[in-house]
């Protein structure tokens, strides 16, 4: 199969059952664990919004023109703290009004150790999925992208917002107790969440307490010791034996790969 990759579609089984888009073909994934597969390079990129040929992508899958003027791509969508709406900036307003003005989660997920995270309602759990958890708990429920930023910002004083993709790559992570470290954070930062719900009203914030947590089990029979990335830009082709999926990585025996990464690249899959 051939076609323009995105990143790999999933689905919250157990495990995680991951897609392969190549164009408009789907390559089902999980059976060929244990197997070898190859994907190769052509050579041709594009933008996956305008569809021109590029020779560079930007921000995974945008031409340098697109990459520049799209809201989806702008630093606020990395940094919701730091959103321009209000000051008349903003990019594409109707974009804002649809994807940022609506209901958010900030969520605490064991990918490389706790981190913090936010994410929009229609993400869940897709996001945890994308991040390599294999624990995750939603915490507050906030009425905007905006707010949802400047809680995370308030928690991540305590806890790491990042995560580190080679030990979550690894499988390192020790279990969580999740609703503890939420009541810990929650209770650490109750001042600035405080100050959040006075400037924006009462329904800002909604205290998650009853939601429970969710584990993720990945495809895989091992994971990787020491982690080797592959890189279409250097390598056109990866083979080997494909020994597990995590996150958006494909992980085989010779190396790893990140699949979003190279969102937009024209590939050649052979399983």
């Amino acid at each position: 199969m051939q076609g323009i990759l995105r990143k790999m579609e999933t689905e919250l089984l157990d495990p995680v059952k991951y897609v392969l888009p190549l164009g408009d073909q789907k390559v089902e994934l999980n059976q060929f664990i244990g197997k070898p597969i190859k994907l190769t390079f052509t050579g041709n990129i594009s933008c996956i919004h305008c569809q021109r040929k590029i020779k560079k992508s930007f921000s995974q899958g945008y031409c340098y023109p697109c990459f520049s003027s799209l809201a989806q791509c702008d630093l606020c969508i990395m940094k919701p703290e730091t959103c321009h709406y209000e000051a008349g900036t903003c990019r594409e307003p109707e974009w804002g009004e649809q994807f940022c003005f609506q209901p958010h989660y900030v969520y605490l997920a064991n990918s490389s150790g706790v981190k913090v995270g936010i994410t929009r309602h229609t993400q869940v759990p897709t996001r945890w999925i994308d991040q390599g958890a294999v624990q995750a708990l939603p915490i507050l429920k906030v009425k905007s992208r905006y707010i949802s930023g400047l809680a995370e910002v308030a928690i991540a004083e305590y806890v790491s917002d990042k995560t580190s993709w080679q030990r979550m790559l690894k499988n390192l992570q020790e279990p969580v107790d999740l609703p503890a470290k939420r009541d810990e954070l929650l209770s650490l930062c109750h001042t600035k969440l405080d100050e959040i719900t006075e400037k924006f009203g009462d329904d800002a914030i909604v205290y998650l307490d009853d939601a429970e947590v969710v584990d993720i089990h990945y495809p895989a029979e091992s994971y990787p010791e020491k982690v080797k990335s592959f890189n279409f830009d250097k390598v056109a082709e990866v083979s080997g034996v494909l020994q597990g999926i995590k996150g958006q990585y494909l992980l085989l025996d010779t190396g790893v790969i990140n699949i979003r990464k190279f969102t937009g690249y024209d590939v050649e899959f052979i399983g």
